[in-house]
């Protein structure tokens, strides 16, 4: 059903990357746009998706985001998979809620304990989560490779 082309971002998709992150309400940190490929129909941006690398040397995937009106149609996957296609050797984390866990562990990605996590997941998520307990959800980290 994936009717969108992926391709690798350009300079010039920077602002349209900081909306749909923005509009998807995830993390605005570290969103160098090398990092990131593009999910493009009819010349419009329907998906966007990054790998990036963290100072401790983890690296993850990361910024996944779909426009509303296009998902439930296989372009996060497609996404997915095609990050995992230019970045899937070695070790991938990913931080996602706890309901998500399912839809990831489709692309090979497990659940880790907290004893596991890298050491930036490990600074950065119990303050996550801290506030993400008020919206009753929890934030995971998930390892693939």
């Amino acid at each position: 059903m994936v009717t969108a082309t992926i391709r690798a971002a350009k300079a010039e998709d920077q602002a349209t990357i900081r909306r749909i992150i923005r509009a998807a309400n995830l993390n605005p940190m570290s969103l160098d746009w090398p990092n990131f490929l593009i999910a493009e129909d009819a010349g419009e941006v329907v998906g966007i998706g990054q790998v990036k690398t963290h100072r401790d040397g983890s690296r993850e995937l990361a910024s996944i985001a779909v426009v509303p009106a296009r998902q439930g149609q296989g372009i996060g996957s497609a996404i997915v998979n095609a990050l995992l296609d230019r970045h899937g050797g070695g070790v991938l984390h990913l931080t996602c809620e706890r309901k998500n866990e399912g839809y990831y562990e489709r692309f090979g990605f497990r659940r880790l304990p907290h004893k596991e996590w890298p050491r930036y997941f490990a600074r950065l998520l119990p303050l996550v989560n801290a506030v993400a307990w008020l919206g009753r959800t929890e934030i995971i980290v998930m390892r693939r490779g």
